[in-house]
């Protein structure tokens, strides 16, 4: 018996060690093959995210997508060939003109707005002169026939019921449309990534955080970002007036396109964005400070209601989670950043800017009548 077993024992060793050096190897192989998955997965991220590797979707500021060029239901700008490659050498230079272009952008913006409210200050004391009311009694007599059609009349008396904050909005508006059109121009659209287009890696950096306010792509992102910028245009012109509020609202666009720069280059992560919420949060921001108990609601959501301070708080709240938790749907950088900038401008901007323009419009009266005087010395001389 002893005969017969043994060579069975022997055999069934054999098979036992084979069998666990095979699983051994097969083991061995596949934890060479999961490595070199790994490898390829971390170069592609890295090729990713430095920009080697692209795609032609693009988030909206509305909806950004900071980490990452491409992501599933993306929108498709243009075609590969027409976009840049972001260069991560670029992003350091790229944020130092950011914020330089940031300072002299708001400086000059509110400089012309204060010399605007000078003319048109200017313009309704001329409007309500003598020579104003003769014209206006001439023009009203009978069988006065007026030089304006019937079209440019319906559109003037249009514009003139408009209040302070929908005569920002309407220009606004068709900025908004007219770059939104442009943007389905095939001939056009190399242009308008290039210009339209907010990213610290570009090549170009500083008018592209100015022009990417005026910028959709999709039509839904024009249609809510318009539609929210009407809602609250209305009563931030009454506080603002205006110069005061386009001012603010371009500063504010701008603010928040170096708000998602400075996050962009932080996180290491370049990519183009564009849309005009970042300018709009800036005047939700001013307007929940100054009006905090005004009840606002949703429209898709009907009966449900909310405070403007709450509401305020929440998407603060909601973007500074999305930047801490690296959420990549909307660009929570530049919707904080606008927010930041309303709410700061409404605690200092009216009392401490705007309140300060006395001597900026002397300045350009004394310089306005010097210019005029030496006018009508040439036009005597002549």
């Amino acid at each position: 018996m002893e005969a017969t077993y043994t060579p069975r024992g022997e055999e069934c060793e054999h098979r036992t060690s084979a069998l666990v050096a095979d699983s051994r190897q097969r083991h061995f192989r596949a934890m060479i093959v999961l490595s070199k998955l790994a490898r390829r997965m971390q170069n592609g991220g890295r090729r990713l995210l430095v920009g080697e590797q692209h795609s032609g979707s693009l988030p909206w500021r509305g909806l950004r997508q900071p980490r990452k060029l491409k992501r599933d239901g993306g929108m498709k700008l243009a075609p590969e060939a027409l976009m840049d490659t972001p260069n991560e050498n670029n992003m350091g230079p790229g944020l130092l003109k950011s914020f330089l272009f940031t300072g002299t952008f708001c400086g000059a913006t509110f400089v012309g707005a204060t010399i605007w409210q000078y003319e048109s200050v200017r313009h309704s004391l001329k409007q309500n002169s003598w020579q104003a009311w003769t014209k206006n009694s001439w023009e009203h007599l009978q069988g006065w026939q007026h030089k304006e059609g019937e079209f440019r009349k319906a559109i003037n008396r249009w514009w003139n019921e408009l209040n302070e904050g929908e005569k920002v909005f309407w220009p606004l508006c068709l900025v908004n449309g007219i770059v939104f059109a442009c943007w389905h121009h095939p001939a056009l659209q190399s242009t308008m990534f290039r210009y339209f287009c907010a990213n610290p890696a570009a090549r170009a950096v500083c008018w592209p955080m100015f022009l990417s306010t005026f910028s959709h792509f999709a039509l839904l992102h024009f249609g809510l970002n318009m539609y929210v910028l009407n809602s609250f245009s209305s009563a931030v012109g009454r506080s603002l007036g205006k110069e005061q509020f386009l001012a603010m609202y371009l500063s504010g666009g701008v603010v928040s396109s170096l708000a998602s720069h400075a996050f962009k280059v932080a996180m290491r992560c370049p990519g183009p964005s564009l849309g005009a919420s970042g300018a709009i949060m800036a005047l939700l921001g001013f307007f929940c400070t100054q009006y905090p108990n005004a009840q606002l609601s949703i429209v898709f959501i009907p009966g449900f209601s909310f405070s403007a301070d709450s509401a305020i708080k929440g998407i603060m709240c909601l973007d500074a989670v999305g930047m801490a938790m690296g959420w990549r749907m909307f660009d929570h950088a530049a919707h904080l950043g606008g927010a930041l900038f309303g709410l700061l401008y409404a605690h200092f901007g009216p009392k401490y800017i705007w309140a300060n323009t006395e001597p900026l419009m002397k300045k350009w009266h004394e310089l306005r009548t010097e210019v005029n005087e030496r006018i009508q010395a040439s036009k005597r001389d002549d």
